[in-house]
Order: C-alpha cells, then sequence, then structure tokens
C-alpha cells in the first residue's frame, strides 16, 4: 500500500500534467473545441441578453414606480391644502393638531404607489419633522430639499435609514406646502425593498433559464459536432489504413448528404491511389528485376572483355603509342564499368529489401584510418591534403563497419575531387547515444536546394564537369541507404564558394533512435577551425 507521501506525490504529478494533457485533448479533438466554443459564444449572448434584459425591466419598474408615486403624492398634496385652509394661524395647538391629523389621514388614504410613509417638516426648523416622532433622524438629501425650497414638485432615489431601522433604498417625493398658516415641506417616503425583491427573483429566473439554455445549446453542439466528426474521423482511420497498406479499406457511404458525398469521393480517391500505386509497384518490380538481370547478365561479357583488356593493357609496352595509349583507356573504362556493375548490383540488392546490416562493435577512428590510408595516393594525386580531427578515446559504436568504411570513402574521395586541391578535414566524435563523422572540403561548394538533390542517383552539381577519379555516380545514394540501414542520418551542407560538409550520424548501440549528434551539421568557417589534427 502506498504511503501518505506517495499518494501525496502522485496526486501533485497528476495535477501537474493535468494542464499539459487538456492543451493536447483541445489540440487533438475538433468536437471538444466545437463545444467549448459554443458554450463560450451561447454564454457571452445569454450573458448580454440577460444585462439587457434585466435592465430594462428595472427601467420599467421604477417608472411605473415613480408615475404612481407621483400622482399619489400630488393628490396628498391637495387634500393637505384643503384641511390646512380652515385652521387659525394664531392658535399654535389647532395648528399641529391640524398638522398630525392630516398627516395621519395621508398615511391611511393608500394609493397605487404601494407601501409609504409621510413625513411634514417645517421650513422654520427643518431638522424636525413636524407631528411625526419616528422620523427623528430622517436625512433628507440636501439637493432635493432645495428644490421644494425653490416651490418645486420633485423626486429622488435614496438610501435612508428612518429611526435606527435598516437603511433601504427609498423614493422620496417630495412638495412644498403653502398655507394661510405657514409654508411646509410634505414629503412621500416610498421604500422599494419590494420591487427589489421581485428584481431579485426575476434576476434568479433569468441566470437558471440562462444556465439551462447553455447546457441545452452545449448539448445540441455535441450532438452536432458528434455527427459531423465522426464521418471526418472515419476518413482519418481508413487513411491510416491505407497509408499502413491495407489498400483495399474503404469509407461506408450513408445517405445522400454532403458527408456521403465526402465519403464516395475518399472512396474515389483511395480507388485511383490504389491502381496506381499497384502500377507503380509493378513498374518497380520490373525496373528492379531488370536491373538485377542486366547486371547480372554483364558479368559474363565483362570477365570476358576484363581478360581482354588486362591482355592488351599487359602487353602495352610493345604496341605503338596510339594502341598502347588505347590500351590504357580500355583499362581504364572497364575499372569504371566494374564499379558501375557492383554499385548497380548494391542498389537492386537496396531496392529489393535484401540488404541485411552485420553490426558489430568497432572503434570508428580505426575505420576513418584505413580510408585514410586507401585514398592517400588519390588525394596526393590531386595535391589535396587530409586531415583528421578526433580524440585520444576511443569513438566506440555498434555498426557494419564494411558499410561505414564505405560511407566514409565514397564521402573523402568526393571530398576530394570538389574540394580544389585545398585541404580535406574528417573529424570523428561521440557521445553516450550517437557518434558522427564529418567530411569538410573548401572547394566550389553547394547552389541552394543541392543539399537533397546530392543523394539522387547520377545527379551532377554541374553536368558540365567530368567525373575525374572515375565515379559512377552511385557511390552518395548507396552511401545515404547504408545510412539508413543503420538508422542513422547522412545530411549535407553546402554554400557557393566556401565547400562542402557531410555528416555521418549513427547511433551508438544497434537499434536506437537518434535524436541529435554530436558533431554541427554547419561547420566553422576556416580549414584548422575544427579542433587539434591527430
Amino acid at each position: 500500500m502506498p504511503s501518505p507521501g506517495e499518494r501525496l506525490a502522485a496526486l501533485w504529478a497528476a495535477a501537474a500534467a493535468a494542464p499539459r494533457l487538456l492543451r493536447q485533448r483541445w489540440r487533438r479533438s475538433l468536437a471538444l473545441r466545437v463545444i467549448v466554443s459554443t458554450i463560450i459564444v451561447c454564454s457571452v449572448v445569454v450573458v448580454i441578453v440577460g444585462v439587457v434584459l434585466l435592465g430594462q425591466i428595472r427601467d420599467r419598474v421604477l417608472e411605473g414606480k415613480i408615475g404612481a408615486a407621483v400622482a399619489q403624492s400630488t393628490n396628498g398634496l391637495r387634500y393637505a391644502e384643503s384641511q390646512l385652509t380652515a385652521v387659525d394661524p394664531i392658535n399654535g395647538d389647532d395648528v399641529r393638531t391640524t398638522l398630525d391629523r392630516t398627516r395621519l389621514q395621508l398615511a391611511d388614504r393608500g394609493g397605487p404607489a404601494g407601501q409609504f410613509e409621510v413625513v411634514i417638516f417645517d421650513t422654520s426648523n427643518p431638522t424636525a419633522p413636524i407631528a411625526r416622532l419616528t422620523a427623528q433622524g430622517l436625512a433628507v438629501p440636501s439637493d432635493l430639499r432645495a428644490d421644494i425650497a425653490a416651490g418645486q414638485q420633485s423626486y429622488q432615489l435614496a438610501t435612508v435609514a428612518i429611526d435606527g431601522e435598516q437603511p433601504t433604498t427609498t423614493l422620496l417625493v417630495g412638495l412644498p406646502l403653502v398655507s394661510n398658516i405657514g409654508a411646509f415641506e410634505l414629503y412621500y417616503l416610498f421604500p422599494l425593498d419590494q420591487e427589489q425583491a421581485n428584481l431579485d427573483r426575476i434576476q434568479s429566473t433569468v441566470f437558471a433559464a440562462g444556465l439551462v439554455l447553455v447546457l441545452i445549446v452545449g448539448a445540441i453542439g455535441g450532438a452536432v459536432a458528434g455527427i459531423v466528426v465522426r464521418p471526418v474521423r472515419d476518413a482519418a482511420r481508413t487513411a491510416k489504413r491505407f497509408a499502413a497498406g491495407r489498400l483495399e479499406d474503404r469509407m461506408v457511404v450513408r445517405g445522400e448528404d454532403d458527408m456521403a458525398v465526402l465519403a464516395t469521393s475518399f472512396n474515389d480517391m483511395a480507388a485511383s491511389l490504389q491502381s496506381q500505386i499497384l502500377q507503380l509497384e509493378q513498374l518497380s518490380r520490373l525496373q528492379q528485376r531488370f536491373t538485377s538481370d542486366v547486371s547480372h547478365e554483364l558479368r559474363t561479357p565483362l570477365t570476358t572483355v576484363r581478360m581482354a583488356a588486362d591482355l592488351l593493357y599487359g602487353y602495352r609496352e610493345d604496341f605503338p603509342a596510339a594502341v598502347a595509349r588505347a590500351a590504357e583507356l580500355l583499362q581504364d573504362e572497364v575499372n569504371r564499368f566494374e564499379s558501375l556493375l557492383a554499385d548497380l548490383l548494391e542498389i537492386s540488392r537496396y531496392d529489393a529489401g535484401a540488404a541485411a546490416l552485420d553490426p558489430s562493435c568497432a572503434d570508428l577512428r580505426v575505420l576513418v584510418d584505413r580510408v585514410i590510408a586507401a585514398t592517400a595516393a588519390v588525394a596526393a594525386r590531386q595535391g589535396t591534403d587530409l586531415v583528421v580531427h578526433t580524440t585520444d578515446q576511443p569513438v566506440l559504436a555498434e555498426v557494419d563497419s564494411r558499410r561505414v568504411e564505405r560511407i566514409v570513402r565514397n564521402l573523402v574521395v568526393n571530398a576530394v575531387e570538389h574540394g580544389e586541391g585545398l585541404p580535406v578535414e574528417v573529424s570523428v566524435a561521440a557521445d553516450g547515444h550517437a557518434a558522427a563523422i564529418t567530411v569538410r572540403d573548401h572547394g566550389i561548394g553547394l547552389q541552394p536546394g543541392e543539399a537533397t538533390q546530392v543523394f539522387s542517383r547520377f545527379w551532377r552539381a554541374d553536368p558540365a564537369r567530368r567525373r575525374g577519379l572515375g565515379g559512377t555516380g552511385l557511390g552518395l545514394s548507396i552511401s545515404l541507404e547504408d545510412a539508413h540501414l543503420h538508422g542513422g542520418w547522412l545530411q549535407a551542407w553546402g554554400e557557393p564558394g566556401q565547400g562542402a560538409q557531410f555528416r555521418l550520424t549513427v547511433p551508438v548501440r544497434s537499434g536506437e533512435e537518434l535524436t541529435h549528434s554530436p558533431l554541427p551539421l554547419v561547420p566553422a568557417f576556416g580549414w584548422a577551425a575544427a579542433g587539434g589534427h591527430r
């Protein structure tokens, strides 16, 4: 049983990996993106519509409340004025009694505006209400009182507290009350707590309805996305099986809609590709068979020609000068023809899939030394120095020594031929996962785009340039196949006038996948810039 610390570490790791998994799911799932996008858009629309709708409702409720309150307060003002007309201004007790009775009668009259309070202030003592002891501490906004003092009816929304009660939003309607006994201020107070409660219920209802609408739209979006994405997924699965070699697989066509048209078009494309692939495979087999048969059939006449050429070449000193020269040319061309035939046979084995790897642990430095020793005479004839950069430690890797040595020999000979007599550098390095060999020349270089074409069969950067060292035009192609057989890379870099560099990278342990190379593909400029010599 895992300990609490291990469980906590597992939960922490899961939480840390969750954002990455969500990003992967978001990138890979079209249906998820459609559903989430639909929900977001619908939520934004619902919020905007809800805010506008609630604002309209609030404005309409407030307008109705204000209209009813103003009408009710206007009627109350007329009643209060009629009651104060018959009051004796000399008798103070009668004035206060009449004012108190009038306020109570106004409060009892009721009206369409709902619950309300009535307060009367004497303009000579604006801090205390008349005959309304429960209104002590009522703070009427100063701008509202100013309007009343100016003889205007006015109203205002304010948060007021009466007699220490909880402050609440209230509609205050004020009117100037003028009579023969003096000037007074009449205020109607209409609490809006009931209207606010109604608006809160409406807001809750709108929110719940919006949430349900978003969920319904999300479900509809998910269903629609599933209907739309399902044929796309079927097409992707069929395409994967088709790419894996199951050329007979087809999509199922349902109905006659756009998805059915997509499936039909996909099946037509798959059938056309299958036909073309089968034709190309047949043509490739015929080509491979032709190359293999021709190569084998040429061996017998080539052996006869080789015997005759050797005989003529051996007696060339007894011939006239022209005949002797012809014998030498014949010997060179027979040698080149043999090399070409051997390369064609090797290419035919790769094309037929018959090439096999025989790996063993080898020191790449030793392989490079053997190549340098074998090509030293060729380099000397071209006036080229061969420079090796390596370490004192063995550079070990599990490789097929014969094939790697052939790759390096092709690269070195190619560098000598195109190096314009400048030094050719060979570098060897390795780390724990990969080993690499680079061959660098400082000759004519490569034009843009030629770094990939250089491995094509019989390709030449300059068709007018003759192969000075008798190459067959298949060396780099065979080298690339040898590198792929090791699970490695063979890459080229070049700049016009700066020379070229080829890099072979192989895994240290046979069968491992390469992720990097211990040597750079693009070299440092200058022929002595790559380290020490050996």
